[in-house]
């Protein structure tokens, strides 16, 4: 049998994998300093069996596991051990000694109440203090082996693992991915994506993020291929080694957000460039955060002496609500940018303008049914009009953890003409010409550097820094320059209150921001008591204070900003 009933499921096809190809090469993972660790599709399945079969002896199906690993062999070995033994796999990061990082892990583990904490033998220590310390009450242990014996009867509605979405450290929301989701939007992305049997696959993406995990690890496993992996932290001391790694083992997909390209395209030397070979990349995907045409544009130019071709480059949509997958650039054609005036997108109307605004596509959706819908009246808008984005097809996950009030309103939403099952977003965006243009965020999600941060919670910790602010509101977005950058708008008493001392104010908050959330905040705005903007209820308009501060009639008592926004947002003057 293979374990899951009325499908193949994703172990299962492993094993079919492992008798196909049993020396084909899996997994990669490469060491700082060129060291390789190795699991064929013959260890990786015997190895997943084996901590499965051990598993089996402490938990039970459908009990959640806390997967708290580095990136490396050792969780995946773990997560794939989870699903033949039928428990729920909860990937984390390892805590750190980041406030944030902290305390979001803690929130994590409240929630998700895992019977089991995994981690390995380098990490054990400081793990069981983190769950001491935090009074969660939970065995840790490091993984061990089992005689491998069958896997778990499961069916495909059963829950495979739960991806929490990144940023907030007090609204941790699990995503619940089924089996059968799972495999579906695998299948969603090797249609996206093109591929056939046995792609290569290169990553440093973290393992616990949507991303790292579903399109970098397990979709090349299903398809066997071969994933070649690195640490984060080794991409971001030394980003031209991920350029390196990708063309040292051939690799045609590989995929970060904006910001790593950015890095390459101004870190990488000239003879770091000289020495790649990227012909192989077929597909360099481009996902997670807001997609800057001028950063494609620098990376093509950057590195096309390299070998990477134009239409390498991919621009995706998807979101852990979705499993991953949900649109991208078609293979072999570069992604379509669209210049758009911007007062018309002010008016949620999408005007070709040759100076305006570039937006870029995230393809034509076809393997998922993509609508544009009025989030008011949820009524579906023509091509042209921008709305909020709903999604409907295979993969979608069936809701949020032990949330059913949030997972009434996003999933299994119905339009205004009676059609039902779909995903809500809460992203903003249009369709023109069949083309997925995503054009901004109906939620107050600030992403910056690849992180998604929730403006309360940097609000909360600005919260009585100061006597001159305490119990005055602040209001926190982001603002374009190209990049993403964290504005803080901040009520104070100004009265008596020198220049010389709002300045030093400005840099005490973006120090304890720094301590205590590990957010790099570059702009800081005072202004007067009453001037941030509330609904009738007292909620905070961000966006209203956003247009605000960009259109520079915030009335601000004192501003301290960056280059990057004195240059585009206030005509370079200071």
């Amino acid at each position: 049998m293979n374990g899951v009933t009325g499908f193949e499921g994703f172990m299962a096809r492993l094993g079919d994998n492992a008798e196909r190809f049993p020396d084909r090469r899996a997994l990669v993972f490469c060491r700082d300093g060129g060291e390789e660790e190795v699991h064929t599709y013959r260890s990786l399945d015997l190895a997943a069996r084996s901590v499965g079969a051990w598993l089996a002896t402490k938990v039970t199906p459908g009990e959640r596991v806390l997967l708290s690993y580095p990136s490396g062999l050792g969780f995946v070995t773990a997560f794939l051990g989870c699903l033949h033994a039928g428990a729920v796999a909860v990937p984390v990061p390892v805590p750190d000694t980041y406030r944030r990082q902290y305390d979001r892990v803690t929130a994590v583990c409240r929630d998700a109440e895992p019977a089991l904490v995994l981690t390995d033998a380098d990490r054990a220590e400081a793990v069981s203090a983190w769950i001491s310390h935090s009074g969660l009450g939970v065995e840790v242990a490091v993984v061990g082996r089992g005689e491998p014996g069958r896997r778990a009867e499961l069916s495909r509605d059963a829950l495979a693992f739960l991806q929490y979405t990144s940023g907030s450290t007090s609204e941790a929301k699990g995503v619940m991915v089924r089996h059968g989701d799972l495999v579906d939007n695998i299948l969603v992305g090797s249609r996206l994506l093109d591929l056939t049997e046995g792609p290569r696959f290169c990553s440093w993406l973290p393992v616990y993020h949507d991303m790292g995990l579903v399109a970098m690890i397990l979709l090349p496993l299903y398809l066997g291929g071969t994933t070649v992996l690195m640490s984060p932290t080794d991409f971001l001391r030394r980003p031209w080694v991920w350029l390196d790694l990708i063309g040292k083992y051939g690799a045609e997909v590989s995929a970060a957000p904006n910001f790593a390209y950015d890095l390459c395209a101004r870190r990488v030397t000239d003879q770091q460039v000289r020495g790649m070979d990227l012909s192989s990349w077929r597909h360099a995907c481009n996902g997670a955060e807001p997609i800057d045409a001028g950063t494609l544009a620098r990376f093509a130019d950057r590195f096309a002496v390299a070998g990477l071709k134009p239409e390498a480059l991919t621009a995706g949509y998807g979101m852990a609500e979705a499993t991953l997958f949900i649109s991208g650039t078609a293979s072999g054609r570069p992604p379509v940018v669209t210049r758009a005036d911007p007062g018309a997108l002010a008016r949620d109307t999408l005007l070709p303008d040759d100076a305006g605004r570039p937006l870029v596509s995230c393809g034509r959706p076809g393997v998922m049914d993509v609508r544009i819908v009025d989030p008011d009246t949820h009524a579906e808008l023509p091509d042209g009009r921008v709305g909020e984005i709903w999604v409907r097809g295979d993969g979608v996950a069936s809701g949020y953890w032990r949330k059913e009030e949030e997972t009434r309103h996003c999933f299994g939403a119905t339009t205004g003409s009676g059609e039902s099952g779909f995903l809500r977003t809460g992203d903003l965006g249009v369709l023109a010409d069949g083309e997925l243009y995503v054009t901004g965020r109906i939620k107050d999600m600030v992403i910056v550097n690849g992180r998604n941060l929730y403006p309360h919670d940097i609000e909360r910790a600005v919260a009585g820094l100061v006597p001159a602010m305490e119990n005055l509101p602040s209001c926190v977005f982001s603002v374009t320059v190209p990049h993403e950058e964290i504005v803080i708008v901040q009520e104070i008493r100004t009265r008596a209150v020198t220049e010389e001392t709002l300045t030093r104010l400005a840099g005490e908050i973006r120090s304890a921001l720094g301590r205590r959330l590990g957010v790099t905040v570059a702009n800081v705005s005072f202004v007067r008591p009453g001037t941030i903007p509330k609904t009738t209820s007292g909620k905070i308009r961000r966006g209203t204070a956003r247009e605000l501060f960009v259109s520079g009639r915030l009335d601000a008592r004192h501003e301290d900003l960056s280059a990057g926004v004195i240059g585009h947002h206030r005509g370079g003057v200071s």
